[in-house]
Parts: C-alpha cells; sequence; structure tokens
C-alpha cells in the first residue's frame, strides 16, 4: 500500500472512531449508575456523563444532632457514583479508543 493509501485508511479509521466516540458519549448520558453508603440510607445516581441526576436522604437517619454523619455519608454515596461512572465510562469508550494502537498512534489522555 502506497503512503496516500495508508493515510486515507488512517484517516477513515478516526473519523469511524469519532463517530463511534460520538455515539457512545451520548448513550453513556442517558445511562445510571446509583451508589449507596450508611446501609442505604443515602443514595446518590448519576449519569455515565458525571452528572449527579439524584440524592436521596432516607428521612429516619435526619438526626439533628449528627449532621457530621450525614454529611460523610453524602459524600461517600456522591463519590461511589462518580466512581462507578467513570468505571463505566472508560468500560465503554476505552473499546473504542482502545483501536489507536492498531493505527500507530499516541494520543494523550486516550
Amino acid at each position: 500500500m502506497s503512503p496516500r493509501q495508508n493515510v486515507n485508511k488512517m484517516m477513515q479509521q478516526v473519523q469511524k472512531m469519532q463517530q463511534e466516540m460520538q455515539q457512545a458519549q451520548e448513550e453513556l448520558a442517558r445511562e445510571t449508575v446509583t451508589a449507596s453508603a450508611g446501609g442505604g440510607a443515602v443514595k446518590a445516581t448519576m449519569t455515565g456523563g458525571l452528572e449527579l441526576v439524584s440524592l436521596e436522604i432516607d428521612p429516619e437517619v435526619l438526626d439533628p444532632e449528627d449532621v457530621e454523619m450525614l454529611q460523610d455519608m453524602v459524600l461517600a454515596a456522591v463519590n461511589e457514583s462518580l466512581n462507578s461512572a467513570q468505571e463505566m465510562a472508560s468500560k465503554r469508550l476505552g473499546g473504542i479508543t482502545g483501536g489507536l494502537g492498531d493505527l500507530g498512534l499516541n494520543i494523550p489522555g486516550m
């Protein structure tokens, strides 16, 4: 294959990968993960696009004397849902960007 054919083939593969990435990101924005803390007292739901869409607090755990515990549970639930969303996105997008090695490209952050 000539160098020009190689470049054309590589550009086609990059364009296909861009389309797949855009589609995967749109799908991730619609998918959610939920994490809980304090035995389910606090639940946080986040999209694959890393948007917090729901935060539920069981009214039975609302103790005005222990606000710090509630804050800790909220932080734990939000951070766990964030980690789960990032892991979901990484798995989904990693399958697409994994093809970069086949092209001989080394793109930072991918």
